[in-house]
């Protein structure tokens, strides 16, 4: 049956690493890591697993970014389960931290947050691109390393 399932999964393993990590920086609270640390150990391309994820999650963030640069506030609220007041506080992180705080859009709780923030206060596309884009790409990489040296 396992071996059924690596098969499987090895077949359309590229397209559902990219679709979890897509997900999980939108609305569902989903992770990837568990997927990309099965796909590494199980000896998939160290740096097209990387690649994958990252993009996957950084378009899921632009998302998030287009929703909040087009104010949508009731979905953000309702979808996003991101409320006015940790939006207010995110409003303040950037205040004090700038754009180096979109580093951390991949943190747990808190990263949807940064990112929706980052769109409502409409921040310049190309700076929130190529610091979250880093981010996620740095966080895979260490997940990749992890399970390479598991």
């Amino acid at each position: 049956m396992l071996e059924n399932l690596l098969i499987t999964l090895s077949d359309y393993a590229y397209l559902s690493l990219f679709v979890a990590s897509f997900l999980a920086s939108t609305i569902l609270p989903l992770g990837s890591e568990t997927l990309v640390v099965i796909l590494i150990r199980s000896g998939f391309d160290f740096l097209a697993v990387v690649m994958v994820a990252t993009f996957g999650n950084y378009l899921g963030a632009c998302t998030t970014y287009y929703i909040g640069f087009k104010g949508r506030s009731d979905v953000i609220e309702k979808y996003f389960s991101i409320s006015k007041e940790q939006l207010e506080k995110a409003d303040k992180w950037f205040g004090s931290y700038g754009p180096f705080l979109l580093l951390f859009t991949w943190l747990p709780f808190i990263g949807d947050v940064i990112t929706a923030s980052g769109g409502i206060l409409k921040l310049d596309f190309k700076i929130f691109s190529i610091y979250v884009f880093l981010g996620k790409f740095l966080r895979y990489i260490a997940i990749s390393y992890i399970a390479l040296n598991l």
